[in-house]
């Protein structure tokens, strides 16, 4: 989420809750636990239907790095996990099942390899990793595990990237970039969003191919609905789901209805949206549970200032599957859902920013157990 509010100083608020899942460290920090913006949109002060499922761990508090977005790899046969640190122009990288931080890589700068307000995330394969990069209008490919900066594209037409997924494409990749293009500021500086007729290129494509020995990457038209229904106003998140040729974007325009709005791989929207009657805060990062029969669901966070909310949608039907929050995770930017675990997390891991300040890790074996979801076999 673009927020304007200074968020940064949020405290972790772990020591004091008993059962609290462990935590590798924490922050001083002046504000105190229940202290908020005026403008904040609490849990706590809303009846939203949720089951708690506590967190497997949070990482240490960062209040520096102001953590958006992460994804996760296996190496060794082990998760690791990748996060985009805004403010210090850093990518952050943590032990997928202790937390522990293990790296930083990056550091400010338009060279190949650094970073400018780095957002969203995507890993691949377990070998690649791209970060769109806001401030520097591009997006960035790493090869894994060294992080060995690849390539950078998109930066003759991408105005504010924000969001992106990544799939295969034949022997490359397909990488679809969300940019939240405004029309300027109003009085009060608040961005003024575009009429309906100019959000027809909310979304980039590019196609990223092996050729002659290096990475490239080739503009592959835009998209985007300009219809009163289906135009995404704010963008950021989106996640595909191929087998069902089923794109979901988060529309983060509260005004407008925060909610998921069904587009198909081509880039059109079909017309449904899901979370109509759930969402209450802001509809922000998008994950996909697959099963092996093709059930599945969707986890998608609504970001609520104190405590997220993550509400299940069946992969199908789009039909709501229930809700759970953690006992401290709040206002969560992005998401990433791994499923295919490892010998800490057997049935998959979900990760989820947490505060601004880390990352927050879920067993989805606890998650399963306590919405009552049937066997999702891999």
């Amino acid at each position: 989420m673009r927020r304007c509010l200074a968020l940064l100083a949020l405290p972790l608020l772990l020591a004091a809750c008993a059962g609290a899942p462990r935590v590798v460290s924490s922050a001083p920090s002046d504000r105190e636990p229940d202290e908020y913006e005026a403008d904040d949109v609490l849990l706590r002060n809303h009846d939203v239907p949720h089951v708690v499922v506590a967190e497997a761990f949070v990482t240490a508090s960062t209040p520096d790095d102001n953590i958006d977005s992460p994804a996760s790899w296996l190496q060794d046969g082990r998760l690791l996990v990748v996060a985009s640190a805004k403010a210090t122009d850093q990518l952050v990288v943590y032990d997928g099942d202790t937390g522990a931080r293990l790296r930083t890589v990056g550091g400010s700068g338009k060279a190949l390899g650094q970073l400018s307000r780095p957002n969203g995330i995507a890993t691949i394969d377990d070998r690649f990793v791209f970060v769109v990069e806001r401030d520097n209008r591009r997006v960035q490919m790493f090869q894994l595990p060294d992080f060995t900066p690849l390539l950078a594209f998109g930066q003759e037409a991408l105005e504010q990237p924000y969001g992106l997924w990544v799939r295969r494409l034949g022997d490359g990749y397909q990488v679809l970039v969300s940019d939240a293009y405004m029309a300027g500021e109003d009085a009060r500086g608040d961005d003024v969003v575009p009429p309906l007729a100019q959000l027809d290129r909310r979304f980039r494509r590019y196609d990223v191919v092996r050729a002659d020995g290096s990475w490239v990457a080739t503009p592959a038209g835009a998209f985007g609905d300009t219809s009163a229904a289906g135009a995404i106003r704010v963008p950021e998140s989106l996640f595909g789901d191929e087998a069902n040729n089923r794109l979901l974007i988060a529309e983060e325009d509260v005004p407008t209805g925060t909610r998921l709005r069904e587009y198909d791989l081509q880039g059109r929207y079909l017309g449904r949206d899901a979370g109509n009657g759930q969402y209450v805060a802001q509809a922000e990062g998008i994950a996909l549970m697959r099963c092996a029969d093709g059930s599945g669901w969707w986890v998608a966070s609504d970001q609520f200032a104190d405590r997220t909310v993550f509400h299940l949608f069946e992969r199908r039907s789009l039909r709501h599957a229930g809700s759970f929050a953690g006992k401290v995770t709040g206002l969560t930017d992005g998401v990433w859902l791994d499923e295919r675990g490892d010998a800490r997390f057997p049935q998959g891991a979900f990760y989820a920013s947490h505060l601004d300040l880390g990352v927050a890790a879920f067993d989805w074996r606890e998650i399963a157990r306590a919405l009552q979801l049937p066997e999702c076999r891999r």
